[in-house]
């Protein structure tokens, strides 16, 4: 298993990573990072996942509450900037939580479409995982883990064939904000479910790790000309406001009945 070297500034090739699929675990992902006290830009987390590969798709996976304005305009956000959209609604508990649980979705979803990608990015630190990352593996597919350290499964990690440390790549995923705006002010999509129960502590080895075949720079323009497949995903400023959005985007909806 590889770790990724954000201290070099080149691509590594750790052989070819071909198509790319990439799939968020939007609540793990979200709550993580705001442990982190960092908002995300998926413009440039979409940028970094992809590396030197070719974008074949990308998934975001959330549970939603049908009255939250804000939570549909950064879905449709998300969707004109080139994601597949998978949705859940939040279901409420006996103990007043409320939340969905879209682990299913992903996994299959990473399955039925194995062979027709070469690399797959999971993006969660959820161990529940573990099985479908391997059955993805035993289909001859590269299968790539990205997650902050503290947040992610130390089994999760183990059977990656490389794991990116969003941790240690802040910088290159953050937003830009001004020093006015608050987190509770900021997007947030998964606002309504709580964070996962586990937060996994391991010590970091001493000796470094080999690196991993994904481009740790990215402040040169010429490296935009590196994504043609990508269209229009880094055409919209991550910035945007969601009042430029008008409701009533066409969403993949998951529910109970299908």
């Amino acid at each position: 298993m590889n770790h990724f070297d954000s201290t070099n500034n080149i691509s590594f090739q750790f052989g070819h990573r071909g198509k790319v699929a990439i799939f968020i675990d939007g609540n793990n992902l979200f709550h993580a990072a705001r442990f982190h006290n960092i908002d995300i830009d998926y413009n440039k987390l979409l940028r970094v996942l992809l590396g030197d590969g070719r974008l074949f798709r990308a998934f975001f996976y959330t549970g939603v509450d049908a009255g939250a304005e804000r939570q549909q305009g950064f879905l449709l956000w998300m969707r004109r900037n080139g994601f597949r959209v998978v949705q859940k609604e939040l279901k409420t508990f006996y103990d007043g939580t409320r939340k969905a649980n879209l682990d299913v979705e992903i996994a299959v979803d990473m399955l039925s479409l194995a062979g027709r990608y070469d690399t797959a990015v999971l993006v969660s630190g959820d161990e529940d995982f573990v099985y479908a990352v391997n059955s993805v593996a035993y289909k001859g597919c590269r299968v790539e883990v990205a997650g902050f350290r503290s947040n992610t499964a130390p089994k999760l990690i183990d059977v990656a064939d490389c794991f990116i440390d969003l941790g240690e790549i802040a910088e290159k995923v953050r937003k830009d904000f001004s020093h006015s705006a608050r987190y509770e002010d900021r997007d947030i999509h998964v606002s309504q479910q709580p964070p996962p129960l586990q937060t996994f502590i391991e010590p970091v080895p001493a000796v470094p790790s080999p690196p991993c075949s994904v481009s740790a720079e990215l402040s040169t323009p010429e490296d935009h000309a590196l994504h043609p497949a990508i269209g229009s995903i880094f055409e919209a400023s991550a910035n945007d406001g969601d009042d430029q959005f008008s409701p009533g985007g066409d969403f993949i909806r998951v529910t109970d009945d299908q």
